[in-house]
């Protein structure tokens, strides 16, 4: 009990939070890692001071509870603690996830450190874009949070103060949509319950809904500053969206007018051009008749042939459009034509905006309900004409259609016309339909009143930053549709006729035209006050709220304290504002990327951000958008509890570059998951096999306190300085490459180096240097077993920390198990450092880690002979226990050195026989003979390169006896089928009534069997040289 109980001791800091003391974190370069108390384990391979009597540990997602077997009272470990007692066991499996994270955020390890160090830093500051609040968690949260995890915890990890800012959007219209629906089923509706009802069920269902998204986003690993938590519609965030309106309103840049907007008839709201879907859709094209003005009636009346896929919208006509240097029509340009069913006559007008192949090459004109038709109509001064209600209906200027539904409108109006002879024809045709994003209804564009944001001058802006690098975009293709959108951009509708949001602080003076913007009623009231109105004026405020996008504009600088800390020195807002990066999906670029860097450079002076990084968007394995209708939907959460996050997180971000669609195949999943148990059990051949027997003391000295410096690399074997040279290249490329947020092509490359030089070929090595059985003499020494376990401990805790910020989970777990170094002795014991997400990173600052580029080259030599022997073994299927001999030959004495001292790695990976190996210098007095006798020997020769050759007698790879059997039996039934299929080839009967084909074909199989029968005879003749 005593162990368990130094050990609570010992942790009573609680976690993370150990790392504010300036003094526990190294500034320079060296890799400072923390030494453990001693543990006890239950196995017969660990160290020897973990062996002694094991408490057995339980781990919940709450606490970790340590119980002495031998009896006593169960005390509380964090879990590094417990896992630490555990050890590896079996194979990788994520049930570890959730203890881990909640310790992790216990422990306050996602919180922004502000010790000494940090300070000489920028902070870098990841604004998380804010999921629906009742939202749940899809492909495209997981892959934000995987890219921005990679960002923040690397960024910790090489001593920068990292706020990774976490919150939720109010989302207007999805969460109004849903209430409503309840309603509904209810019976009622929101106009009848009212706004002060409706709101507060909507309340109730934002409790009731809410904090499952971030719980989701907890699952995957993301190490957001919870304790910032913002939600859009706080009280304090939602002051700054009034004092945002007030003072763009001030600045004369929000007014309110009538435009064309896209509008919901079944929500009743405008909606951002993000909220329209465009899908292909088989409709109709309806031919029919303008005539002209005073022309005979009859059939042959002179019209013009106009078509149209939205008949019910005739009714708003007000002018047709041809082109001008259309032939066909340019003797009606300036003429009257009927509107049909009406007594309304409109003109006839050109315009090179009309397409002459389309249709007729006439264009109906309705300014009212068709976005180019209105900039038409605002370039001829045509007049406006709203033909529906905001329920979709027609109304009062549809004339006798006015009440019916705008479809139930099109099939009346359009049997009416075919009554009076207007009706020419009615073709299918495929069409472009909007559609509510949210609802799934068809949008009708409409002018309405509404208020807007005159974005010129605000644009103008963000397209300076860009230009002007004050602000990065990543990949930098995407700098030009930047440009296109905001050389080109609208005013921005940012009215919504919704109750769910924030309601707009304007106030109408007596039920008039008139309006006061204010900050509260009481400022509204002083203001009319102030401009004659009596105390007791009648205010009311706007009904409508601010579009959903208004009020996330703000979000890089809202949730830090804007505006009321605007002028605090030491606020959150000075710290960390501007931020460092803002990553989200290219989808979205406009709609909420360009309006912050509009919004934070009107109100703040400042962009918001100095890199937009762009991911794709998350597709299914052939590429296709994921939907449930296709049944390709890949869920997150089931993928997670299946695989692990760690599997998912790194198959979303590696392989892929910025900015591209990510075709999510489940197999690259599994894959993940299997080089996660990969480094599972690196990690255990280590601890368990590496490390076993050690005392105390012999453990902690292997922990990494630093690089490996110059001169302790010089002194090391060849394949130790190759993997070490290796694995600082390694740091300093992927350290490079996140820098650059290149993340897919850093965890990509540290994949490789794990598996394809750490596991495939140095942990082979080392077991020639720690175990005796494993050298031509017998015996290894007490410092070669040292250099193994201190190269595979100082490659593994490296690889570690590399590997952290894109698979936290396994990471973590499993460097707790590796040696740890002590803090310097100044520090109190409870405030050692125990979590690697907050260790140091391989590379802190611009320290430079050795490296030779020759010895890596000699290794590569030494890797491709072993590869070159091993293939010819496979070649020969040679039995995997027999051994062979060699002959190995290089031009460069320093190369056969090099083999010479790694001999006990080339017997045990190539399975030579040690009696039988010679190493040869080409041109040396033993060449010739050593060459003769190998020749003699019927040796099969290897080139491999760089002058070397490997020479392998024939008789070792196979038996001569049995494989002069083998081939006598195969040459005995190759001769029939030889012999049968001859015969028959020679038959007149065969070859002049079997179909040409056969006989082609049986022509080939018995050239095919020639050529096979040489190649064994030649065999034969081989094998009786041996």
């Amino acid at each position: 009990m005593a162990a368990a109980t130094t050990l609570a001791l010992f942790w009573r800091s609680g976690g993370c939070r150990a790392f504010v003391n300036p003094a526990a974190r190294h500034r320079g370069g060296p890799l400072l890692s923390r030494k453990l108390p001693s543990l006890h384990r239950h196995s017969q391979h660990r160290p020897a001071f973990l062996r002694s009597s094991v408490p057995a540990a339980t781990v919940d997602s709450d606490s970790v509870t340590t119980t002495n077997t031998a009896g006593g009272s169960p005390t509380n470990s964090p879990y590094d603690v417990t896992n630490k007692l555990a050890g590896i066991t079996g194979q990788y499996s994520p049930q570890f996830e959730e203890g881990m994270y909640k310790w992790w955020e216990d422990s306050g390890c996602f919180q922004p450190r502000t010790s000494e160090g940090t300070e000489t830093k920028e902070p870098y500051v990841l604004p998380m874009p804010p999921p629906n609040v009742t939202g749940r968690l899809h492909m495209g949260h997981a892959i934000f949070v995987a890219l921005q995890d990679v960002l923040a915890r690397f960024h910790r990890m090489r001593g920068r103060s990292v706020l990774w800012l976490p919150g939720t959007d109010h989302a207007g219209i999805a969460t109004q949509l849903q209430v409503e629906k309840a309603l509904l089923s209810e019976g009622t509706s929101r106009e009848e319950v009212g706004r002060e009802t409706f709101l507060s069920r909507v309340w109730q269902y934002k409790e009731e809904q809410g904090g499952a998204i971030t719980r989701q986003l907890r699952a995957l690993g993301a190490s957001a500053d919870w304790t910032r938590e913002r939600f859009t519609m706080d009280k304090d965030l939602s002051e700054s969206v009034v004092e945002a309106f007030v003072r763009l309103h001030e600045k004369g840049l929000i007014y309110r007018g009538e435009y064309m907007v896209n509008w919901a008839p079944g929500l009743k709201t405008a909606v951002s051009d993000l909220e329209v879907e465009y899908t292909e859709e088989e409709g109709k094209l309806y031919y029919f008749k303008y005539v002209v003005d005073g022309a005979e009636d009859g059939d042959e009346a002179e019209h013009l042939p106009v078509a149209t896929t939205r008949p019910e919208t005739i009714v708003g006509d007000t002018a047709v459009c041809v082109h001008p240097e259309d032939p066909r029509y340019a003797h009606l340009i300036g003429k009257e034509v009927k509107v049909p069913m009406s007594t309304r006559t409109i003109p006839v007008i050109a315009d090179e905006y009309v397409d002459r192949e389309f249709g007729t090459g006439a264009l109906k004109i309705t300014p009212g309900h068709d976005p180019n038709d209105y900039t038409l109509g605002k370039k001829y001064d045509l007049t406006i004409i709203n033909v529906m209600n905001k329920d979709g209906t027609m109304n009062e200027n549809a004339g006798k259609y006015a009440g019916l539904d705008r479809f139930e409108c099109r099939e009346a109006l359009w049997s009416d016309m075919e009554e009076d002879g207007l009706v020419i024809k009615v073709d299918p045709h495929t069409q472009r339909v909007p559609r509510s994003q949210r609802g799934g209804e068809i949008i009708e564009p409409l002018v309405s009143r509404q208020w807007f944001v005159k974005t010129e001058g605000m644009g103008a802006k963000a397209l300076d930053a860009v230009k002007n690098k004050d602000i990065t975009i990543i990949p930098s293709r995407f700098e030009k549709t930047w440009y296109q959108w905001l050389e080109d951009i609208h005013d921005w509708c940012i009215s919504r006729q919704l109750w769910w949001g924030h309601r707009i602080p304007v106030w109408y003076v007596n039920d008039s035209e008139e309006y006061i913007v204010a900050r509260n009623e009481e400022e509204a009231r002083q203001t009319a006050i102030e401009q004659g109105h009596p105390d007791d004026v009648t205010l009311t405020q706007e009904e409508d709220v601010l579009d959903t996008w208004f009020s996330s504009g703000l979000w890089p600088f809202a949730t830090l304290g804007w505006p009321e800390n605007e002028s605090a020195t030491d606020s959150d807002l000075q710290k960390f504002y501007p931020s460092t990066c803002l990553e989200t999906g290219y989808d979205i670029l406009f709609f909420w990327v360009a309006r912050m860097a509009m919004m934070g450079l009107e109100l703040t002076g400042q962009s918001p951000f100095s890199v937009i990084y762009l991911h794709g968007l998350v597709r299914a394995a052939d590429g296709s958008k994921m939907s449930k209708t296709k049944g390709n939907v890949v869920d997150p959460l089931d993928t997670v509890k299946e695989y692990g996050a760690d599997s998912l997180r790194y198959s979303l971000v590696t392989g892929v570059t910025p900015g591209q669609d990510i075709p999510l195949n489940m197999e690259k999943v599994v894959a993940n998951r299997n080089f996660a148990n990969k480094l599972w059990n690196c990690c255990k051949f280590v601890t368990d096999n590496a490390l076993k027997d050690m005392s105390e003391e012999e453990f902690n000295s292997l922990a990494v306190s630093g690089p490996v410096t110059a001169e302790e690399f010089a002194a090391l074997p060849l394949p130790e300085r190759h993997i070490i040279s290796q694995c600082h290249k390694l740091v300093h490329e992927v350290t490079s490459a996140i820098e650059q947020y290149q993340l897919g092509i850093a965890g990509s490359k540290i994949y490789e180096f794990l598996w394809d030089e750490f596991a495939d070929w140095y942990i082979e090595i080392s077991k020639t240097r720690l175990y005796a059985g494993n050298t031509i003499s017998g015996e290894t020494s007490p410092e070669t077993v040292r250099t193994a376990r201190r190269t595979l401990v100082y490659i593994l805790d490296t690889s570690l920390r590399l590997l952290h910020p894109y698979m936290p989970y396994v990471t973590e777990h499993l460097w707790h198990h590796l040696p740890r170094s002590a803090v310097s002795s100044n520090i109190d014991e409870d405030e050692k450092a125990h979590a690697l997400m907050l260790a140091d990173w391989p590379q802190m600052d611009d320290v430079m880690l050795v490296t030779n580029e020759d010895d890596e080259r000699s290794f590569i030599t030494f890797q491709a002979l072993t590869r070159g022997i091993r293939n010819a073994r496979a070649e020969y299927n040679v039995n995997l226990g027999k051994k062979i001999g060699a002959t190995i030959v290089a031009r460069s004495s320093d190369t056969i050195d090099q083999f010479r001292q790694e001999l006990d790695s080339l017997v045990l990976l190539c399975k030579l026989d040690p009696e039988s190996v010679n190493l040869v210098l080409e041109g040396s007095d033993e060449h010739d003979a050593l060459l003769t006798a190998a020749s003699s020997n019927n040796s099969v020769q290897v080139v491999i390169q760089d002058g070397v050759q490997a020479y392998l007698p024939l008789s070792d790879l196979i038996d001569p006896v049995k494989e002069r059997q083998r081939l006598d039996k195969q040459k005995e039934k190759m001769g029939k089928e030889i012999e049968k299929l001859a015969k028959r080839l020679e038959s007149p009967g065969f070859v002049e009534k079997a179909p040409e084909a056969v006989v082609t074909k049986a022509r080939a199989e018995l050239k095919e069997l020639e050529e096979q029968m040489g190649k064994i005879e030649a065999s034969l003749t081989t094998l009786a040289e041996v």
